[in-house]
């Protein structure tokens, strides 16, 4: 008994002993494989994303940035790294950009190539690291006018200190950024390190690469700068090695100012095509009206691209729109259903494509946020509203009305025959043909005369023989003869 006992024990241990062993192995592999993995994302190249800002702070470089911050969210990078290059420029359009660097949640720095001069010297502030070339000066960012004179001094007062607030909160944690910067724009302030008169009164600072890097204080930290380096690709290897770091340029186009130009009359665009598709809707088949409302909205949702605002998703449910209306119209008139889902995707796709939505973010849809596109698109609907009008008036009784809306018979000699309802009335029950395409409205011929009709079911083609069904507010309800 004792001896069966005895070896169970120990064919117990024995298992035990395997089960201790395999565990132990496991966790070895397991440590193994958490080292390995460690390495492997040790070894991870950064992923660094470069947007050039060059010449002047404008809507182009505001366009610029909006769009490379975007495409940078999307491909995930990991540092966005600001080419600077700017005398300065619109203080709104630096705030802007200052505000937009925010919504990157990885690492943003500038490389100061070689001047960050005013509003450039705000946008790098803006950023977690600013670098510099050896020939690198930034500086110079007292608030004036746009025609060179300065800004009233209350006027001034209030626009430094909102700036040197957003500066404060932007540069936290950094040890003497908030000084440095308040010494770019601010005359009167007197900047001292310990002992040592960086910047006088009477005067603005601007900095050389090897001033910003010079340190200071105990223990001694840079002024500004981070580093200096002879070109981008030497900065990255100086900061993450030669294999360290995968780099993709921000791709620049010459349609940003072509950009900035259209964006300025958005509402025009909008409204002059949406007019001109209202004239095609009425007038019988596809022609110049047609085409220049699409070629009018097209160039809207490329500006808006361009400004880093669209995308592809406001374009497809236009889209979705116009063929809903078309569904309405020309296969289920009277139906009403496609007609309104139609106008709302329309509608709905316009304003989508001049909001400011960003990747990743959870922006709650605002009065502020949606300020701006809906001003543009009531704009531009009452620009449509306006040249229907306009149209109305001016073609009254013309060729021109009678080939847009089809009001009144074609022949002239319709006129003498009396009451147009009588006439018309007298119609029903008659046969004719269609000399137009009737989709739904069109022109057709009755003992020959010619007549504004309107097809009761789909559309009719030209040349097919028709039936007239009956007549209502002056217009004549035909349907095709099989």
């Amino acid at each position: 008994m004792f001896t069966v006992f005895k070896n169970s024990l120990l064919s117990l241990l024995f298992f035990v002993g395997l089960v201790g062993l395999s565990y132990g192995e496991t966790e070895i592999v397991k440590d193994s494989e958490s080292a390995n993995f460690e390495n492997v994302e040790a070894k991870t190249p950064k992923f660094v994303y470069v947007i050039p800002i060059n010449e002047a702070i404008n809507q182009p470089n505001l366009f610029v940035l909006r769009r490379g911050l975007k495409e940078a969210i999307r491909k995930k990078a990991d540092l966005v790294l600001l080419d600077m290059d700017t005398p300065g420029g619109r203080l709104d359009i630096c705030l802007e950009m200052m505000e937009m660097l925010d919504y990157f949640e990885g690492e943003t720095a500038t490389y100061i190539n070689p001047d960050a001069i005013s509003a450039g010297a705000f946008i790098a502030s803006a950023c977690d690291k600013i670098y510099f070339s050896p020939k690198g000066k930034m500086g110079a960012a007292a608030v004036i006018q746009g025609t060179g004179e300065d800004v009233p001094d209350t006027a001034r007062m209030k626009i430094e200190s909102y700036l040197l607030a957003n500066i404060r909160v932007l540069s936290e944690g950094v040890r003497y950024r908030t000084e440095v910067v308040r010494a770019m724009f601010d005359s009167e302030y007197e900047l001292i390190i310990g002992d040592e008169l960086i910047k006088p009164k009477g005067e603005l600072l601007t900095l050389t690469a090897k001033q910003a890097v010079k340190k200071y204080g105990d223990p001694a930290v840079a002024l500004l700068g981070d580093g200096i380096a002879d070109s981008i690709k030497a900065l990255l290897d100086q900061e993450y090695g030669t294999n360290g770091y995968r780099l993709e340029l921000y791709e620049m186009t010459y349609s940003e100012e072509w950009a900035k130009w259209l964006a300025n009359i958005t509402p025009i665009l909008l409204g002059l095509g949406m007019l001109l598709l209202f004239v095609e809707f009425k007038t019988p088949g596809f022609g110049v009206f047609g085409i220049g409302g699409i070629v009018l909205l097209g160039l809207f949702f490329i500006s808006q691209n361009i400004a880093g605002l669209a995308g592809n998703e406001p374009i497809l449910f236009f889209v979705l729109g116009l063929i809903c209306l078309c569904v309405e119209i020309f296969i289920l008139p009277g139906l009403f259903v496609f007609g309104l889902l139609g106008l709302i995707l329309i509608l709905g796709s316009l304003l989508f494509a001049m909001t400011d939505f960003w990747p990743g973010q959870e922006v709650p849809l605002t009065f502020e946020l949606l300020q701006l596109p809906l001003i543009n698109l009531v704009s531009a609907v009452g620009i449509a509203l306006v040249g229907a009008l306009i149209f109305a008036r001016l073609f009254k009784g013309s060729f021109v009305e009678r080939s847009i809306v089809l009001s009144s018979a074609l022949d002239s000699n319709s006129n003498e025959e009396g009451d147009a309802n009588s006439v018309h009335v007298e119609l029903i029950g008659k046969q004719g043909l269609s000399i137009t395409r009737l989709n739904p409205s069109g022109v057709i011929e009755i003992e020959g005369k010619q007549y504004e009709a309107h097809a009761e079911i789909n559309y009719i083609d030209k040349g097919k023989s028709v039936l007239v069904c009956s007549m209502d507010n002056f217009k004549i309800n035909v349907k095709e003869l099989l």
